[in-house]
């Protein structure tokens, strides 16, 4: 690699013993940001990289492109919510650049929508974004937070729905990176449940993004009165989600063990002592209220791939919850009970299905959905009836209403109008077979009538961890890519949801590598099945999935042209050490445990880059307030690859308004596009 213009970066060994194996860290002096030299090092990589990027040709063309793409002004509605006659949602309003809340009397009319808080509105400069909002149970108050800088750091501002005036209540520290953030209201609206990060001096500093716990706010009091109601037994790594019953008599509190998929779940009724309903052991992975005085529970014990409980709120005794929807081929996605209904969300290996059942357990049919499609969100309204989210790799996302009586499906007026037609686009599903025989779905998408010679600009896509399924959702981003030939090629990894926790289990922990020989067999497949050649494939992937992009680019250099890298994981020796890094223990392993290091140790890519070795040009991207995976990762793992001698650029794109990707402004996502595009571009040999 050209090396003129790059940084020095200085090599100064650091020695550490695991397990008796001596593992020397060259580059350990760029984790501390607050060092000035990191600091003047990150950002001359950044000029660099910068320089790079700006002077590709294709970049100004792209970005006018993507910008027309993504501003186009139709709107997109989100994160639906029923309360006192009124849907509340988040909308999506380009070119503005954040979400904001709205109400709405109707999903049939949007000319009854009010803004009740507008981030665009707060924050010029439109870095302040909303995680998460939750309306009290009358509808007439909503509980907003608000973090800046894709930082996840939310404070709870209260507001009146009918005027938008912010009242006095402020909560700091409810939401986080680390943990997240949730609220729960009471039955009268005074007051609500909330998740609390320890504050002050309550905690040693390393500690203060750990040991969440629940309290309570009445309002009009100060936060300094609030009450503590539970969480001072759970672990350091305790991820709590409230939720309330729709007339907010019963709350209900779920703790996950970090991020490894293990839960367990706290009631509180008018009595007013909580009690545990469900124990890590006993894999009750969620939970809803019914309108029935019951709670629905998807267990995954002995059901792999789940099953519904039904279980007396009065009663609160999982050993007498009755089943009323049993293991079936799809994997349990998510489902709410309606009135006499209880609608269940399937993946069958990506795709979604919804059947419907009645309360006593007897399936009553599905509900006419596309084929290929996600079904993402679901919300009950009145009755029996169900507001749901569909979208496909080719068609935009839109709310649909079902009636269980007539059992017709029609679509609301709350439809996102995409500026780009994907009718002479096609999506097939086909399957790579992975080192052990594994067969992994592909979803391929392309114009129609593309040839296969060989030769075609790609992208392979993956994530593979964490539980989390990648299922078919529409992007208009891939338009230009499209238009100039490209195929896209999105792999439903081990790791992932998609075939239920043996799937999971199979691609996590000490069986990691599953996930990267998937990968693998993917690119493999695409070349022999004459989609393209390594010389012009390319492999994106972000967070867990950058970990993926790391591994199989030190693992299998030669079969890929160019790697995109979004706020990955490197130094998988070092990731248990960050605040988030902790939570993914259960997911990744530890380097306290012999196995787990030397599963670590044999993938960590900040370990396996070798000097001499000619490496896929590389674009790794960071953002300076990303909470969920330290920016340090990238800087290492830049270093190291440019030490390595390779001859391809290796480019390190680092934001200092943005995180994780959560809360990015829509101005900063269109540039990132436009960086990574031309990139893909000027690799991949296409004008």
């Amino acid at each position: 690699m050209q090396g003129a213009d790059l940084p020095a970066t200085p090599k100064k060994p650091v020695a550490d013993i695991y397990h008796g194996v001596k593992v020397v860290d060259n580059y350990r002096w760029l984790e501390d940001f607050s060092d000035p030299a990191v600091r003047t090092w990150a950002n001359a990589e950044n000029r660099f990289a910068r320089a790079y990027l700006d002077a590709l040709p294709a970049r100004p063309a792209l970005y006018e492109e993507l910008k027309r793409l993504r501003s186009y002004p139709s709107p997109r509605y989100r994160s639906l919510v029923y309360r006192g006659g009124v849907l509340f949602a988040l909308k999506q309003q380009p070119p503005k650049e954040q979400l904001f809340l709205v109400t709405l009397a109707s999903p049939d009319d949007t000319s009854s929508e009010r803004v009740v808080v507008d981030p665009n509105q707060l924050d010029a400069k439109g870095t302040t974004a909303i995680d998460f909002n939750v309306p009290s149970t009358d509808g007439k108050l909503v509980a907003v937070s608000l973090s800046k800088g894709g930082s996840e750091s939310g404070d709870v501002h209260v507001f009146e729905v009918a005027t938008g005036r912010a009242l006095a209540d402020v909560i700091p520290r409810v939401n986080g990176g680390t943990a997240g953030g949730s609220v729960a209201w009471n039955a009268d609206s005074s007051g609500f449940y909330y998740t609390r990060y320890p504050r002050g001096t309550e905690r040693a500093a390393p500690d203060m993004g750990f040991y969440q716990q629940v309290y309570f706010h009445r309002l009009g009091t100060q936060t300094e009165q609030d009450t503590y109601a539970l969480g001072k037994d759970f672990p350091r790594i305790a991820e709590v989600a409230l939720d309330a019953s729709e007339d907010g008599r019963w709350i209900l509190a779920t703790m996950a063990n970090g991020d490894g998929g293990e839960f367990a779940h706290y009631l509180l009724g008018p009595g007013g002592e909580w009690r545990q309903i469900a124990r890590l052991a006993d894999q009750v992975t969620h939970a809803e209220f019914g309108l029935d005085g019951h709670l629905y529970l998807l267990s995954k014990q002995n059901a792999p791939r789940g099953k519904i409980l039904r279980m007396a709120l009065e009663s609160g005794d999982l050993a007498k919850a009755e089943l009323v929807a049993p293991e079936s081929k799809g994997v349990i996605e998510s489902f709410l009970p309606a009135a006499t209904v209880l609608y269940v969300s399937d993946l069958v290996g990506g795709p979604s299905q919804v059947r419907a059942f009645d309360l006593a357990g007897h399936e009553r049919g599905r509900v006419p959905v596309e084929e290929i499609s996600s079904v993402g969100e679901m919300v009950r309204r009145e009755g029996n009836e169900l507001l749901f989210e569909s979208q496909s790799y080719l068609t935009p996302p839109a709310w649909y209403r079902f009636d269980p009586a007539s059992r017709k499906v029609t679509p609301t007026a709350l439809r996102y109008k995409a500026a780009a037609d994907y009718s002479d686009v096609q999506v097939v599903r086909e399957f790579a077979t992975s080192k052990d025989g594994t067969k992994v779905p592909l979803n391929i998408i392309s114009r129609k009538g593309t040839k296969l010679d060989g030769n075609n600009p790609t992208v392979l896509y993956g994530y593979g961890g964490f539980n989390v399924s990648l299922t078919p959702g529409f992007s208009v981003r891939l338009r230009p890519l499209l238009d100039h030939g490209f195929v896209y090629v999105i792999a439903n990894l081990r790791g992932g949801g998609e075939f239920g926790e043996e799937w999971h289990h199979t691609g996590n922990l000490t069986h990691k590598q599953n996930v990267f020989d998937d990968f693998a067999a993917a690119a493999r497949y695409l070349i022999d099945h004459k989609y393209t050649n390594p010389a012009r494939l390319a492999i994106e992937g972000g967070s867990n999935g950058g970990l993926l992009m790391g591994a199989v680019l030190t693992q299998h250099p030669e079969l890929f042209r160019a790697v995109v890298s979004y706020v990955g994981l490197y130094d998988m020796l070092r990731v248990e050490l960050h605040p988030n890094g902790a939570f993914n223990v259960t997911e990744f392993g530890t380097v306290k445990e012999p196995d787990q290091f030397r599963a670590l140790y044999g993938y960590s890519p900040y370990h396996h880059v070798m000097d001499g070795t000619q490496y896929p040009a590389v674009l790794f991207l960071t953002g300076d307030n990303d909470p969920r995976v330290d920016p340090a990762n990238s800087r290492k793992m830049t270093a190291r690859l440019q030490a390595s001698e390779t001859k391809q650029p290796v480019l390190l794109r680092t934001s200092s308004s943005s995180g994780h990707g959560i809360g990015t402004a829509l101005s900063e996502q269109i540039a990132e596009d436009a960086d990574v595009f031309a990139f893909l571009f000027e690799q991949l040999g296409v004008k």
